[in-house]
């Protein structure tokens, strides 16, 4: 029980597992919707393309979450006006802007004295750092991607389908669109002290994948995804505690390794019901044929 214990007796720890579970929630439920309508790149290219804020952010002495927050958000209305006039793929305007912000924050960051500690925080973030004002912030980022993701829930499940449906229907996909492009980035910003932009996408995706194997409609998914990713987060705390690793990095693994394992026993049990199946027809089958007509 020391173990558990242990940790949860420091006040840091348990101020770093309330923001990962929180950060959790929040990546839960807009995860589903990035698994579901395949946007897993652009959860990506918006994660870096907060480096340059909070680069600058750091530089200028200002609160690193601001500065990403204004980065990602020009990063969203960037790809979003790309789209909009068609010249270019959608996949090619958010590899071309995912490179070019990648780059700026780079080059604003090697101005910086301190280079490696600034930039091993802005990749895979520092939990453990988490404060009470950050909690907040996750609390009230958490209310309003509730309040959302209820809110065009139906625009979200027509679009997924077809836009052409949620025209007919008067969901206005447009603006679903750019509510779930406004969640996502709003997911990543929350989750950026948590693990950093590099890792946040196996926050944000890979507890939704683990759910998605044992659950079939939208909000169980995401009652699933917020579940495995909170054990994620405790798993990951409890490794970097014991084991001195970086507790961002522990945590987007642990969450990887669910998502692995939950598909790997969902499949396995898939073909044990099969095989099943299989045996209790064949077991099935002299009665079937002795039986008279």
């Amino acid at each position: 029980m020391t173990w558990l214990s242990d940790p949860l007796s420091t006040e840091f720890f348990v101020r770093a597992l309330l923001g990962g579970v929180l950060a959790a929630a929040i990546c839960g439920v807009v995860g589903t919707w990035v698994v579901i309508r395949g946007m897993a790149f652009f959860g990506e290219a918006i994660g870096h393309g907060m480096l340059p804020g909070v680069a600058l952010a750091t530089l200028l002495g200002l609160p690193a979450v601001l500065g990403g927050a204004l980065s990602a958000i020009t990063m969203s209305a960037a790809i979003t006006m790309l789209q909009r006039r068609g010249r270019l793929s959608y996949d090619t305007s958010i590899g071309l802007l995912f490179v070019g912000m990648l780059s700026l924050g780079v080059i604003i960051v090697s101005h910086s004295r301190s280079f490696a500690t600034d930039a091993t925080v802005m990749l895979f973030g520092d939990i453990l750092a988490i404060s009470a004002d950050d909690i907040r912030l996750l609390v009230g980022a958490l209310i309003v991607t509730v309040i959302v993701a209820s809110t065009f829930h139906r625009a979200f499940v027509a679009s997924a389908f077809d836009t052409r449906i949620a025209h007919t229907l008067g969901l206005r996909p447009q603006l679903a669109h750019s509510a779930l492009i406004g969640l996502v980035t709003l997911a990543v910003v929350a989750s950026y002290q948590a693990v950093g932009s590099l890792l946040v996408v196996g926050l944000l995706l890979a507890p939704a994948v683990a759910a998605q194997a044992w659950a079939f409609r939208v909000h169980r998914i995401m009652i699933l995804a917020v579940a495995f990713g909170a054990l994620a987060v405790a798993t990951g705390l409890l490794v970097s505690w014991h084991y001195g690793t970086a507790a961002g990095a522990s945590i987007a693994c642990a969450a990887i390794l669910l998502a692995i394992t939950s598909s790997a026993c969902r499949t396995l049990l898939t073909l044990v019901g099969r095989q099943r199946t299989s045996a209790a027809t064949r077991d099935n089958a002299p009665q079937l044929s002795s039986a008279p007509a």
